[in-house]
């Protein structure tokens, strides 16, 4: 990667970059061993690894939203732990706190007994909630994954309704354990597992841009709600009252597709009629990351649980369950986990609460998503081959399509050929992106939540000349 282009990167990236480049001699020596890390990987690691396969760097330090490799070449992390990282890496508040605790001798792990620390975490998440939700709010927390609170929320739905089906959405992301997996949309990761959860079905997503039902706007939205309504009130749909009905208000890993307020509003005004428990998955979605503290707030609902895991443990791990304590009707111990009493990640995620809310990042996080937008916007302009330019705050998707071959409704055919190429040629460029959506398709936009307005122009700069890239070379 020794062009003119990665020099431009290190020019420019630098001026905001806390890095020095290092003297040849010493970049050499480091570049020697560089493709040993790699192979090691390749050669003892599981086969289920997934992101180096894509994104084939070895990464020495990292600072706010830089990072640097073992070869010491610059990258802007738009990946950013997949949205674990919402203040960047190493940020000192966290990097304080974190030291600090250290030298206080508090217990690094508890179970889920309590301490002044995590006492003070409870009331800093509480802190965010929307207040109605708030007063009648319990906490559990689950193990560190995403997945587990997933897991948690599910067996609390069905303990507490007696209920045993779940409704999930075409195009949701809930995790990789045997029970989020199975409502996970993606059937590549679900084909080869059998024996899945039994009982779970899907709904069509308002995914404007390849509406289910073919239709647009306000009537893509209508008509899906309306088949949700009559699935749930026919005595012959086939299916059990539900125990509960799962969804993300962005989805991400399905191609940073935003559901509409109207929608949201919709669903929630038909599980209440219904009884039905409505979670929000927000492990991906929330804290800051859409413009509001939780991407539901903007269609102005409560639903019944809330999911929390990545940014929440400020980039350590952490998940949590908040939920209408009228459904906690488990027993003790019915859901447990060792590491579900992480004190270094309640401290670092007080602390990234405050960040959030004293640096004012949800408002930052609107305004550098609405000056992305309008970049990739532009670009889209350029380029037929970006057929949807979508999302929320800081959490954007970017379609790739090739306008040359139609499908049956006439819209373009998907090209996760094209948005691998892409985003290959960002890499080589120094921008990490990563790719989602059906067919791998959509190029996603996850950077933290501190980016500054040149390095937004700096992103969208380095996405336009790669997708140009790219095309040549298709």
């Amino acid at each position: 990667m020794h062009s003119c282009l990665q020099d431009d990167l290190n020019s420019k990236t630098l001026q905001a970059s806390p890095f020095t480049l290092k003297k040849f001699s010493e970049q050499a020596a480091i570049s020697l061993s560089y493709t040993n890390y790699l192979e090691r990987q390749n050669l003892l690691e599981s086969n289920a690894r997934s992101y180096p396969r894509r994104i084939p760097i070895a990464i020495k330090r990292a600072q706010g939203i830089y990072i640097e490799d073992t070869k010491g070449q610059l990258f802007i992390d738009c990946l950013a732990g997949a949205g674990t990282l919402a203040l960047g890496h190493n940020h000192p508040v966290i990097h304080n706190v974190l030291k600090n605790y250290l030298d206080s001798s508090g217990p690094l792990h508890t179970l889920d007994i309590t301490t002044p620390t995590k006492d003070t975490f409870i009331k800093d998440v509480f802190d965010i909630l929307p207040a109605e939700f708030a007063q009648k709010a319990h906490i559990q927390f689950c193990g560190p994954s995403g997945a587990d609170a997933t897991e948690a929320a599910i067996k609390l739905a069905k303990t507490a309704t007696g209920r045993r089906s779940v409704l999930a959405f075409s195009g949701g992301y809930h995790g990789m354990t045997h029970g989020a997996l199975s409502l996970t949309g993606n059937l590549a990761a679900k084909t080869p597992v059998s024996n899945l959860m039994p009982e779970v079905h899907f709904l069509p997503y308002p995914y404007e841009f390849r509406c289910p039902f073919g239709l647009k706007g306000e009537q893509s939205i209508a008509s899906n709600l309306h088949y949700i309504e009559n699935l749930l009130s026919d005595p012959e749909s086939g299916i059990t009252t539900p125990a509960a009905i799962i969804v993300e208000a962005v989805q991400g890993e399905g191609g940073m597709i935003p559901a509409p307020a109207r929608w949201l509003k919709g669903l929630r005004e038909i599980t209440a009629r219904f009884d039905i428990p409505l979670i929000l998955d927000e492990i991906q979605c929330g804290i800051g990351r859409t413009g509001d503290m939780f991407a539901f707030e903007y269609a102005d609902i409560v639903p019944d649980m809330i999911l929390l895991s990545k940014a929440i443990g400020g980039g350590l791990p952490l998940s949590l369950v908040l939920f209408d304590k009228s459904l906690d009707k488990w027993n003790p111990g019915a859901h447990a986990g060792t590491f579900r009493g992480n004190q270094m990640a309640m401290a670092a995620g007080s602390a990234t609460l405050d960040v959030i809310r004293t640096e004012q990042l949800c408002q930052n996080a609107s305004l550098m998503g609405e000056r992305l937008r309008q970049h990739l916007q532009e670009i889209q302009r350029q380029y037929s081959h970006i057929g949807d330019v979508r999302g929320r705050g800081l959490m954007i998707g970017v379609e790739i399509v090739n306008p040359e071959k139609l499908l049956n409704d006439g819209s373009p055919t998907p090209s996760g050929e094209l948005a691998a190429k892409i985003q290959r040629e960002c890499l080589k460029k120094g921008l990490i992106l990563e790719l989602g959506g059906r067919n791998g398709c959509t190029v996603r936009f996850l950077p933290p939540l501190i980016i500054k307005p040149e390095e937004i122009d700096r992103v969208a700069e380095i996405f336009a000349q790669a997708t140009q890239v790219a095309l040549e070379n298709t």
